[in-house]
């Protein structure tokens, strides 16, 4: 999907999930990659805060994205669709800048931005959200029933008001780079 401007709009992403979801019809992100043709690779990587939680690359047209296989199953799934994320709507500065990840996380990084919200509209569907809360549930309640950190349903939250939706507001404002400093244990009971 092409859009245009330096930084993506709301629209410009949604968009492209929806593109996404519709070619492919696969909602597990490790079946989303086979089916893309993205190399994932499970490597360990420890399990310690500060741990390398994974990354992306492209050379010569080919997408290889490395997981770290230490972390819980669901984190490794959120981390995925965020390099999926990556892929789709990063394609071209991928290639020049291939170990982003690897960089110091910058807060407002544009980049991570965009990806944490690729994955959070992929993963989280507007419905599921709303019928959470309906349900007279709380924010932190609503992500641990859902199975995602809030800070994931904090930039779906987002996504959602961009996109007319009337939600109330999130509890938390989530940094862009809040997958790097993710708990890698008790991730979704500690919510």
């Amino acid at each position: 999907m092409k859009c245009r401007g330096v930084f993506m709009s709301s629209k410009c992403i949604r968009d492209t999930v929806n593109k996404v979801k519709s070619k492919y019809q696969e909602s597990d992100p490790f079946r989303l990659a086979a089916a893309m043709h993205i190399l994932v690779q499970k490597m360990p990587m420890g399990n310690s805060p500060t741990c390398c939680k994974g990354f992306c690359m492209t050379e010569s047209r080919k997408t290889c994205i490395v997981i770290n296989c230490d972390l819980p199953e669901i984190i490794q799934q959120i981390i995925l669709i965020h390099e999926i994320g990556h892929t789709v709507l990063h394609q071209k500065s991928m290639q020049v800048k291939c170990f982003h990840d690897f960089e110091l996380f910058d807060g407002v990084s544009q980049c991570e931005y965009e990806a944490n919200c690729f994955a959070a509209d992929y993963l989280l569907e507007d419905e599921d959200v709303l019928e959470k809360l309906n349900a007279d549930m709380s924010f932190f309640q609503a992500a641990s029933e859902l199975q995602v950190p809030p800070e994931l349903l904090d930039f779906k939250f987002r996504m959602m008001k961009r996109n007319g939706v009337q939600i109330v507001d999130s509890p938390i404002t989530a940094n862009s780079n809040f997958l790097k400093d993710i708990p890698t244990e008790g991730i979704i009971e500690n919510y």
